[in-house]
Protein backbone atom coordinates (compact mmCIF):
# COMPACT_ATOMS: atom_id res chain seq x y z
CA UNK A 1 0.00 0.00 0.00
CA UNK A 2 2.73 2.36 0.85
CA UNK A 3 4.52 1.31 -2.44
CA UNK A 4 1.10 2.83 -4.55
CA UNK A 5 0.95 5.98 -2.01
CA UNK A 6 4.04 6.36 -3.40
CA UNK A 7 3.96 5.94 -7.12
CA UNK A 8 0.75 8.37 -7.10
CA UNK A 9 2.68 11.01 -5.23
CA UNK A 10 5.35 10.68 -7.69
CA UNK A 11 2.80 10.98 -10.96
CA UNK A 12 0.97 13.71 -8.79
CA UNK A 13 4.46 15.40 -8.49
CA UNK A 14 5.45 15.36 -12.03
CA UNK A 15 1.97 16.69 -13.45
CA UNK A 16 2.66 19.41 -10.91
CA UNK A 17 5.84 20.43 -12.62
CA UNK A 18 4.36 19.71 -15.63
CA UNK A 19 5.08 22.40 -17.70
CA UNK A 20 2.30 22.20 -20.51
CA UNK A 21 -0.37 21.97 -17.46
CA UNK A 22 -1.99 25.09 -16.89
CA UNK A 23 -1.89 24.84 -13.16
CA UNK A 24 1.58 24.67 -13.44
CA UNK A 25 2.52 28.55 -13.19
CA UNK A 26 -0.10 29.16 -10.65
CA UNK A 27 1.90 27.05 -8.15
CA UNK A 28 5.42 27.94 -8.98
CA UNK A 29 4.51 31.36 -8.02
CA UNK A 30 2.60 30.17 -4.74
CA UNK A 31 5.51 28.28 -4.23
CA UNK A 32 7.90 30.83 -4.54
CA UNK A 33 6.23 33.26 -2.48
CA UNK A 34 4.97 30.79 0.53
CA UNK A 35 8.25 28.56 0.68
CA UNK A 36 5.74 25.59 0.88
CA UNK A 37 6.19 23.04 -1.51
CA UNK A 38 3.90 22.67 -4.39
CA UNK A 39 2.40 19.31 -3.93
CA UNK A 40 1.36 20.20 -0.14
CA UNK A 41 0.02 23.81 -1.35
CA UNK A 42 -1.78 21.69 -3.86
CA UNK A 43 -3.05 18.83 -1.34
CA UNK A 44 -4.17 21.90 0.95
CA UNK A 45 -6.15 23.04 -1.91
CA UNK A 46 -7.90 19.85 -2.25
CA UNK A 47 -8.36 20.35 1.68
CA UNK A 48 -10.20 23.29 1.17
CA UNK A 49 -12.06 22.60 -1.76
CA UNK A 50 -13.19 19.34 0.23
CA UNK A 51 -14.59 21.34 3.13
CA UNK A 52 -16.05 24.11 1.23
CA UNK A 53 -18.23 21.12 -0.83
CA UNK A 54 -19.21 19.61 3.08
CA UNK A 55 -19.83 23.28 4.30
CA UNK A 56 -19.92 26.02 1.89
CA UNK A 57 -22.16 27.81 0.02
CA UNK A 58 -22.46 27.44 -3.42
CA UNK A 59 -21.20 23.83 -3.48
CA UNK A 60 -23.32 23.07 -6.14
CA UNK A 61 -21.40 25.84 -8.41
CA UNK A 62 -17.82 24.46 -7.11
CA UNK A 63 -18.51 20.77 -7.99
CA UNK A 64 -20.07 21.47 -11.21
CA UNK A 65 -17.64 24.26 -12.61
CA UNK A 66 -14.71 21.21 -11.51
CA UNK A 67 -16.43 18.55 -13.81
CA UNK A 68 -16.92 21.27 -16.53
CA UNK A 69 -14.34 23.59 -16.78
CA UNK A 70 -11.13 21.37 -17.15
CA UNK A 71 -12.85 19.02 -19.28
CA UNK A 72 -13.84 21.51 -21.79
CA UNK A 73 -10.26 23.34 -21.56
CA UNK A 74 -8.80 19.93 -22.34
CA UNK A 75 -11.50 19.19 -24.68
CA UNK A 76 -10.60 21.92 -27.11
CA UNK A 77 -6.59 21.69 -26.61
CA UNK A 78 -7.62 17.77 -27.71
CA UNK A 79 -9.80 19.30 -30.77
CA UNK A 80 -7.17 21.24 -31.88
CA UNK A 81 -4.16 18.28 -31.46
CA UNK A 82 -3.06 16.68 -34.13
CA UNK A 83 -4.05 13.24 -32.05
CA UNK A 84 -6.92 11.32 -32.30
CA UNK A 85 -6.31 9.46 -28.65
CA UNK A 86 -7.40 13.05 -26.84
CA UNK A 87 -10.05 13.39 -28.96
CA UNK A 88 -11.31 9.95 -28.06
CA UNK A 89 -10.45 10.50 -24.20
CA UNK A 90 -12.66 13.77 -23.81
CA UNK A 91 -15.26 12.65 -25.98
CA UNK A 92 -15.54 9.59 -24.04
CA UNK A 93 -15.80 11.72 -20.54
CA UNK A 94 -18.55 13.74 -22.01
CA UNK A 95 -20.73 10.96 -23.10
CA UNK A 96 -20.20 9.65 -19.33
CA UNK A 97 -20.36 13.33 -18.05
CA UNK A 98 -24.15 13.63 -20.30
CA UNK A 99 -25.42 9.97 -19.19
CA UNK A 100 -24.36 10.72 -15.23
CA UNK A 101 -25.95 14.30 -15.19
CA UNK A 102 -29.68 12.69 -16.76
CA UNK A 103 -29.49 10.21 -14.00
CA UNK A 104 -28.67 12.60 -11.21
CA UNK A 105 -31.90 15.11 -12.40
CA UNK A 106 -34.03 12.24 -11.53
CA UNK A 107 -32.50 11.65 -8.42
CA UNK A 108 -31.98 15.14 -7.72
CA UNK A 109 -33.70 14.89 -4.17
CA UNK A 110 -31.21 13.00 -2.78
CA UNK A 111 -28.92 15.99 -2.63
CA UNK A 112 -31.08 17.47 0.57
CA UNK A 113 -30.88 14.05 2.62
CA UNK A 114 -26.99 13.04 1.58
CA UNK A 115 -25.19 16.18 3.41
CA UNK A 116 -22.21 14.79 1.85
CA UNK A 117 -22.98 14.24 -1.83
CA UNK A 118 -21.53 17.59 -3.67
CA UNK A 119 -18.19 16.06 -2.26
CA UNK A 120 -18.40 12.89 -3.46
CA UNK A 121 -19.46 13.84 -7.00
CA UNK A 122 -16.71 16.11 -7.29
CA UNK A 123 -14.57 12.96 -6.58
CA UNK A 124 -16.61 11.24 -8.87
CA UNK A 125 -16.04 14.04 -11.51
CA UNK A 126 -12.02 14.13 -10.69
CA UNK A 127 -12.00 9.96 -11.38
CA UNK A 128 -14.00 10.45 -14.70
CA UNK A 129 -10.95 12.53 -15.70
CA UNK A 130 -8.31 11.29 -14.30
CA UNK A 131 -4.99 11.59 -16.75
CA UNK A 132 -3.98 7.42 -15.27
CA UNK A 133 -4.97 3.60 -16.50
CA UNK A 134 -7.45 4.22 -14.00
CA UNK A 135 -9.80 6.61 -15.91
CA UNK A 136 -13.10 6.42 -14.34
CA UNK A 137 -14.65 7.69 -18.36
CA UNK A 138 -13.20 4.91 -19.78
CA UNK A 139 -13.45 2.28 -17.05
CA UNK A 140 -17.16 3.10 -17.73
CA UNK A 141 -17.55 3.30 -21.08
CA UNK A 142 -16.06 0.57 -21.60
CA UNK A 143 -17.81 -1.64 -18.65
CA UNK A 144 -21.39 -0.64 -18.85
CA UNK A 145 -22.27 2.14 -21.83
CA UNK A 146 -20.53 0.50 -24.49
CA UNK A 147 -21.93 -3.18 -24.39
CA UNK A 148 -25.26 -1.48 -23.89
CA UNK A 149 -25.14 0.44 -26.40
CA UNK A 150 -23.57 -1.90 -28.84
CA UNK A 151 -26.63 -4.61 -27.93
CA UNK A 152 -29.08 -1.82 -28.16
CA UNK A 153 -27.82 0.35 -30.91
CA UNK A 154 -30.40 -0.96 -33.68
CA UNK A 155 -33.43 0.01 -31.26
CA UNK A 156 -31.79 3.58 -30.32
CA UNK A 157 -31.27 4.34 -34.21
CA UNK A 158 -35.03 3.08 -34.56
CA UNK A 159 -36.05 5.66 -32.28
CA UNK A 160 -33.78 8.51 -33.20
CA UNK A 161 -35.10 7.78 -37.00
CA UNK A 162 -38.51 8.13 -35.25
CA UNK A 163 -37.74 11.07 -34.29
CA UNK A 164 -36.33 12.65 -37.01
CA UNK A 165 -38.91 11.77 -39.24
CA UNK A 166 -41.75 13.40 -36.93
CA UNK A 167 -39.78 16.53 -36.62
CA UNK A 168 -39.43 16.48 -40.38
CA UNK A 169 -42.93 16.11 -40.99
CA UNK A 170 -43.54 18.99 -38.17
CA UNK A 171 -41.56 21.24 -39.89
CA UNK A 172 -42.86 20.57 -43.60
CA UNK A 173 -46.22 21.24 -42.14
CA UNK A 174 -45.07 24.67 -41.52
CA UNK A 175 -44.08 25.83 -44.50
Amino acid sequence: MAQKFGEIKHQLDVSLHDSSKPWTSILEQAEKKTGLDRLYIFAGGIVLVGLWLVFGYFAQLVCNSVGFLYPAYMSIKAIESKSKDDDTKWLTYWVVFALFSIAEYFADFIVGWFPLYWLIKCIFMVWLMIPTGFNGSLILYNRIIKPYFLKHEHNIDDVVNKVKDSAHKVFDKRE
